[in-house]
């Protein structure tokens, strides 16, 4: 008799399957060269960077990143937290992808980096996703206090190099659902904790759901509508959809500066869901600067598989001037 465990209940193709039991089998990782698990690394020859792993709790973890100029710790960096991208359900920080990607961000912004490992649905509700994400932000934002190391969790590169008036949350795809969510969780909270805020808020083909001509024929839809709860599947939701009716105000966005990233030919978030966002925004009355990016020509994501071509480094450029330019506002 057949294993009724081995049955798949759902299934995104090309990308995920999901079993019976609850095992989800994501087989876009056997496809994918990009998909590979790597080691952090001391000595990044190429862009000069140091990587290392920290446990943050016992569902979050991150990779951070630190230029090697740094010489003492009177030389105080921007922050970026960076959140991956994958539909909610695929990817990793420690994936090949984000840490050649993130090496080479950081080695072009002189930033110090902290790139999430949060959990996946849809082995996890997708608002664990967000308090993962919160978690990390907040675990950044406690290394702020003036006194040396009140916690064991501390880690010294952010303690003794971040420059905590000059924090960026950054996120592609899924991470810049995410990143929609920080961003609107400090703007409700005043800010990260008590003494630190969002300065920039990055967005880069963030996983939104809109409602625009045949998207509920779209993957995008689609693996929203199996991902999430009863409840929330649906265009009404906003956990994906930032102007449903039952939307936080996008005025109550807790950034003063906010740069959103579409790509013309994006086969996954259409470029038209990017218009509908910019529009919601200037007619929320959110009161920050607005810098917009639409790459030609391009696909999702596409800096993420090849770094290093010209398009590619023109748009690293560009979001390192963004995070440096948060210095010089401060």
């Amino acid at each position: 008799m057949a294993n009724s465990n081995n049955e798949a209940v759902a299934e995104m193709d090309g990308f995920y399957r999901i079993y019976k039991d609850g095992r989800v089998e994501r087989y876009i990782y056997q496809k994918s060269n990009l998909s590979t698990y790597v080691p952090p690394s001391l000595d990044d020859p190429q862009n000069n960077v140091s990587s290392k792993d920290v446990i943050i709790s016992p569902h979050v973890s991150a990779r951070l990143y630190l230029p090697k100029n740094t010489t003492n710790s009177t030389q105080k960096l921007p922050i970026i937290v960076y959140y991956h991208g994958g539909a909610l359900v695929l990817g990793s920080a420690f994936f090949n992808s984000y840490h050649n990607y993130l090496n080479v961000l950081v080695s072009e912004s002189n930033a110090i980096a902290i790139s999430v490992e949060y959990r996946l649905a849809p082995e996890h509700d997708v608002t664990t996703i967000y308090e993962d994400s919160w978690t990390a932000l907040q675990w950044v934002a406690s290394h702020a206090s003036e006194k040396k190391f009140t916690s064991g969790n501390e880690d010294p590169w952010i303690k003794n190099y971040g420059d905590f008036s000059r924090l960026s949350v950054i996120g592609d795809s899924a991470g810049g659902n995410i990143v929609y969510h920080m961003t609107m969780r400090a703007g409700r909270d005043g800010g990260i904790n008590e003494k630190v805020a969002i300065n920039g808020s990055i967005f880069v083909c963030p996983y939104f759901v809109v409602p625009i001509e045949n998207i509920e024929e779209s993957a995008s839809y689609k693996n929203w509508i199996i991902i999430s709860s009863p409840s929330e599947a649906g265009l009404h939701s906003p956990l994906i959809n930032p102007l449903a009716e039952n939307s936080p105000s996008l005025s109550q966005l807790g950034c003063s500066r906010m740069l959103l990233c579409f790509a013309e030919k994006d086969e996954y978030i259409p470029k038209e869901i990017g218009i509908q966002f910019v529009e919601g925004l200037k007619k929320s009355g959110w009161k920050g600067n607005l810098e917009l990016i639409e790459v030609e020509g391009e696909g999702h994501c596409f800096q993420l598989a090849n770094p290093e071509t010209d398009k590619s480094q023109d748009l690293i450029k560009r979001f390192a001037g963004f995070i440096q330019l948060l210095s010089d506002l401060n």
